[in-house]
């Protein structure tokens, strides 16, 4: 009993703090490891003890043959010198995955590991507002980059439909929606609200909020943002300054990365230019085209992964996201609410990450974890009413 009571402290702790990442990195470089580490730890001490392994599932081949393109790949750029810190910072998210996957199959309530991730986002999202009043223009908080914060605040966002309250509780997710909401509008940040447009059309769609809530949600975050521009108009008018000087900039220099990592998969198309290598190569790839940086990230995951892992790493990464949706389209007849939830996080997800970079990230996986586990357990259910 207790083991499974730390199991569960462990996973819903390792989503909730995922978008805290960067305070526990100011007060210890060790921090952001050791709840992840102990989860992954117990989770093995719990297999032992009941002497079992996680139930077969198409994730744990898609993982498999991950790791195996990674170690290929790796081993011919091992002497490139950002290869094995990459590759180091692939294998958790890989670990971890399977651990989230099988404990909220089986031993974690998948309502509670969701609702850590908004506790958390909303915890970020209340230290990205905070920061504007220290005088951030746009908000950071735990997280350095605005729009990364943005990625963990718009993708938590759709979550709240998988945590419904009655009575006068109700009000409850409208507000912590209005919460995030109003941190992802104040990092300014256009792919994180593209992002959310598009995971809110899908709730629409799949009738899974009405559209007066997306209305009402809204009404009280313009309302927010017009007493912030009232009080702060100062502020305010050099944030957008900021922000349309770093817009104009932000679209030259992606589309000078993108050509950058085409180029890279051109070259290699199997094996990539290994883990890390879009930052090592990039000047050569761009014939110097930033000066001031020479080793930045693609902006854009998916052809940042397609360089540095070749096809059969992109093949594998978008086989993990078609697998997590079809596998909460097939939980949507058992556990609607979570499914459509997690079916647009997803969505946040894969539309955020065409913007950025987000493969070091854990919604990507967790989402992934989650969509599987709502599926199997979908499945148990389906096969106890039969069974009865």
């Amino acid at each position: 009993m207790w083991l499974t009571v730390l199991l569960r402290v462990l996973a819903c702790g390792t989503v909730a703090l995922a978008p805290l990442e960067g305070y526990l990195l100011e007060a210890d470089g060790r921090l952001a490891k050791v709840v992840p580490a102990a989860l992954v730890g117990v989770w093995v001490v719990s297999l032992a003890r009941d002497r079992r392994l996680p139930a077969p599932h198409p994730l744990h081949l898609l993982l498999a043959v991950l790791a195996i393109v990674l170690l290929t790949t790796s081993a011919v750029h091992v002497a490139e010198p950002f290869t094995l810190e990459y590759l180091v910072r692939w294998v958790p998210f890989l670990v971890i995955t399977v651990v989230l996957a099988d404990v909220a199959a089986r031993a974690v309530p998948v309502r509670a590991l969701l609702a850590a991730a908004v506790a958390g986002a909303v915890v970020a999202a209340a230290g990205g507002l905070v920061s504007l009043a220290g005088g951030e223009l746009r908000a950071t908080g735990p997280l350095e980059d605005p729009n990364d914060l943005a990625f963990f605040l718009v993708a938590a966002l759709p979550l709240l439909v998988a945590l419904p309250v009655g009575g006068r509780a109700r009000v409850v997710p409208l507000l912590l929606g209005a919460v995030l909401v109003a941190g992802a509008a104040a990092t300014f940040s256009r792919g994180g609200g593209i992002a959310l447009a598009c995971a809110l059309a899908w709730l629409v769609v799949r009738r899974a909020i009405p559209v007066r809530a997306v209305v009402v949600t809204a009404a009280v975050t313009a309302l927010a943002a017009l007493v912030f521009a009232q009080t702060a108009q100062a502020e305010l008018s050099r944030a957008l300054q900021e922000k349309s000087h770093i817009a104009g900039t932000n679209a030259d220099t992606r589309m000078l990365r993108w050509q950058a990592a085409a180029r890279m998969l051109a070259d290699d198309p199997l094996l990539g230019v290994g883990p890390g290598g879009f930052r090592q190569g990039y000047a050569a790839a761009s014939h110097n085209a930033e000066i001031d940086e020479q080793t930045p990230v693609a902006h854009n995951m998916f052809i940042e992964v397609a360089a540095e892992l070749g096809l059969p790493g992109f093949a594998v990464l978008i086989g993990l996201v078609a697998l997590g949706f079809a596998a909460a389209e097939r939980a949507v007849r058992v556990s609607r609410r979570e499914a459509v939830a997690v079916q647009a996080a997803l969505i946040a997800v894969l539309v955020a990450s065409i913007f950025l970079s987000e493969q070091y990230y854990l919604p990507l996986w967790s989402l992934v974890a989650v969509a599987v586990a709502i599926g199997q357990r979908a499945l148990e259910e389906s096969r106890c009413a039969s069974c009865t």
